[in-house]
């Protein structure tokens, strides 16, 4: 379950930096990965949202900042 959290925000960290690099250069780093084909972006975006309902699952239900205040 670890893993599987790490794992997520990578993606998430990494469709981020194309996002950023997207809106300041212009530049579809994601669309040139996938060659310009739609099918395979749009199911890459898809795995962007699984990853953050996994982070809101695993911030819901474990509640790592219970103690921080």
């Amino acid at each position: 379950m670890k893993l599987t959290t790490i794992i997520c925000s990578a993606i998430l960290i990494l469709f981020g930096i194309f996002a950023s690099v997207y809106a300041l250069a212009g530049f579809n780093v994601l669309l040139f990965l996938c060659a310009g084909n739609a099918a395979v972006y749009r199911g890459i975006l898809s795995l962007a949202g699984i990853a953050a309902l996994w982070l809101l699952f695993w911030l819901i239900a474990f509640r790592p900042l219970k103690f921080v205040s």
